[in-house]
């Protein structure tokens, strides 16, 4: 039902004529006849209005030639280019359909005086005119997005300044104290025979 309420409402007026029962109008109606359009008027008696939404209907009535004519309009429809109030009228009925049974003047509502002629319109739905406003901040985002990547990058480039390259620890050399594992060994010292001589005197 959704679907069907969303069609229905793309093809309403933004406008329409506020219609009340025992006025007398001009309906401005398109005529299409062959290749060529025309615009005939009908002037009548608004006896009933009924339906609603794109279905809302009005019927006028008018005595042409002694013959009563009705024709039933769509509000809604796009043949319908404007209605334009004439006279207003007394009506405490919904719907006069006992004006079909009189001839003459008494087939006309009384008209009441000192009433104000004015075409007024009964506002349906808003011209939407917000497209370009949409467009705007279908634009913004973009922009938005550009900076912070340009901003992601800055702080990359930035975080990388700061780190610094990790300083090399250079090992001290260690020193290993060197033993000689060389015994000493005593060394008999070799002496001449008359030294030995000498030594064995002394001894003596």
């Amino acid at each position: 039902m959704d679907i069907i309420k969303s069609i229905e409402h793309e093809q309403l007026k933004n406008k329409i004529p506020d219609l009340k029962v025992g006025n007398t109008v001009k309906v401005h109606a398109r005529i299409k006849e062959g290749n060529k359009e025309r615009i005939q008027v009908f002037e009548g008696i608004i006896i009933k209005v009924q339906g609603g939404g794109i279905n809302q209907t009005f019927t006028v009535r008018k005595n042409s030639y002694g013959v009563g004519v009705e024709k039933t309009f769509l509000v809604h429809s796009p043949l319908v280019e404007k209605v334009e109030l004439v006279r207003v009228g007394k009506a405490r009925r919904a719907k006069l359909f006992y004006l079909r049974e009189r001839l003459g003047k008494s087939a006309k509502t009384k008209e009441q005086i000192g009433a104000r002629i004015e075409d007024k319109e009964i506002l349906i739905k808003e011209d939407l005119v917000e497209e370009p406003v949409e467009q705007e901040a279908k634009e913004e985002p973009a922009v938005v997005e550009e900076t912070a990547k340009n901003e992601v990058v800055e702080e990359t480039t930035v975080a990388e300044e700061k780190v610094e390259a990790p300083a090399i620890e250079t090992e001290k050399p260690v020193e290993q104290e060197v033993v000689d594992t060389v015994k000493e060994e005593k060394v008999d010292v070799v002496k001449d025979k008359d030294e030995k001589n000498e030594d064995k005197k002394a001894d003596k």
